[in-house]
C-alpha cells in the first residue's frame, strides 16, 4: 500500500504529526513505547537465546557470533528469525502493541516478512556500515517497515542507530562492491555526502522503538560501552506489498497476516529495485560477515602493493 492510500486510513497509535513525520523522514522514535510487562518478557527471552549460544562455536543459521565469543562470555552479532525459537518473541510481534502500530503506516492489513535480535555485544563490537535494507528483500512496493525496540534502551557510546533523514525519497545504491560481491553497504565513494550535520543518532531509555522505511539510508558506529546494546528487529509490509525474490530469511511465519486480511490484488510502485544474489544458489551470510570478508580482501590488496 501506498503512502497516499494509508494516509486515507484512521489511526490506532500514532498521532497524525507523527504519521506525517515517517513519511517525511523515512523514520520515526517513539521513546518508552513498549509497556514494562512486555519488556520484562522480552528481555527474559533474550537472555534464553543468548545462553543458547554458549554451546556454539561458529557462525550458523541462528547465531552470527562476534570475535572472542565463547561459552564462558558469549558475544553475538546477531539471532536470526528470533521468533522461531521462542514462543514469547512470536506472541509479540503479533501483538496489539505493535501490530496496530505498524497498522498506521502500511494500512489496516498487515504481512510479517522476518525477524532479526541484534545483540551488538559490548567492547567495541562492530558497527554496521551506510545501507538501504529493500534490496536485500525487494518487494512490490515500498511499505515494508522494520520496527526496532531497544530492550535495555540505547546510549550514544552503544553504537545507535542512525539515519539520514528523507534519504527514502533518494535513490537506491547498490549494496554490491567492485567485485560483483552482495556486501550490504553503500560504497565509500558514494556516501561521502553523507556528513555529521545530517545525520541523526537518537537515543533512548527501554522500550524505545523506531519505526524504519526500507528505503532510508541507516548504519551504526561500534559498541563502545562494556553493555550490549539489544534490538529486536521485525519487518513487516501491507498485506498487499509481495516479495518478489527469496528472503535470506526464512521463517515458518513468513507471509502470515498478523492484523486485518489477505490482499486481492498486488501494490506496485513502478519505482526500481536493484535484486540480491540468488540465496538459493548462493547461501546466506548475515551482513557483519559479507563486510567483514570485504574489509579482509581490501586489507589483502593493500599489502600486495
Amino acid at each position: 500500500m501506498k503512502p497516499e492510500d494509508v494516509m486515507r486510513h484512521p489511526l490506532n497509535v500514532l498521532t497524525h504529526e507523527q504519521r506525517l513525520r515517517y513519511f517525511r523522514d523515512g523514520y520515526l522514535v517513539l521513546p518508552d513505547y513498549v509497556p514494562a510487562e512486555w519488556l520484562a518478557k522480552l528481555v527474559a527471552a533474550a537472555d534464553d537465546l543468548i545462553e543458547g549460544s554458549r554451546k556454539v562455536t561458529q557462525s550458523d543459521g541462528v547465531y552470527t557470533l562476534d570475535e572472542g565469543h565463547s561459552a564462558e562470555t558469549p558475544r553475538l552479532h546477531r539471532v536470526t528469525s528470533p521468533q522461531d525459537h521462542h514462543p514469547v518473541i512470536w506472541d509479540f510481534i503479533r501483538s496489539d502493541v505493535m501490530v496496530d502500530l505498524v497498522a498506521d503506516v502500511v494500512g489496516p492489513d498487515v504481512k510479517f516478512h522476518h525477524a532479526k535480535f541484534n545483540v551488538k555485544s559490548g567492547k567495541s563490537s562492530r558497527g554496521f556500515k551506510w545501507h538501504q535494507d529493500i534490496p536485500a528483500w525487494p518487494h512490490t512496493d515500498y511499505s515494508p517497515v522494520t520496527v526496532g525496540v531497544y530492550l535495555h534502551g540505547c546510549r550514544p557510546d552503544q553504537g545507535p542507530l542512525s539515519f539520514v533523514p528523507g534519504s527514502h525519497e533518494g535513490p537506491l545504491y547498490s549494496m554490491y562492491d567492485e567485485h560483483g560481491d552482495f556486501v550490504v553497504r553503500i560504497s565509500d565513494e558514494e556516501a561521502t555526502w553523507i556528513t555529521e550535520d545530517i545525520v541523526d543518532r537518537p537515543t533512548g531509555g527501554p522500550g524505545t522503538t523506531i519505526l524504519l522505511n526500507c528505503r532510508t539510508i541507516h548504519g551504526s558506529s561500534q559498541n563502545l560501552s562494556d553493555d550490549p546494546r539489544m534490538l529486536l528487529l521485525p519487518v513487516y509490509s501491507s498485506a498487499d506489498s509481495f516479495p518478489y525474490t527469496a528472503s535470506p530469511i526464512q521463517s515458518r511465519y513468513q507471509g502470515e497476516i498478523v492484523r486485518g486480511k489477505p490482499a486481492q490484488f498486488a501494490s506496485f510502485d513502478p519505482r526500481p529495485c536493484e535484486l540480491p544474489p540468488d540465496w538459493g544458489r548462493t547461501g546466506y551470510a548475515t551482513p557483519w560477515i559479507y563486510q567483514k570478508r570485504q574489509d579482509e580482501r581490501r586489507k589483502a590488496e593493500t599489502q600486495a602493493y
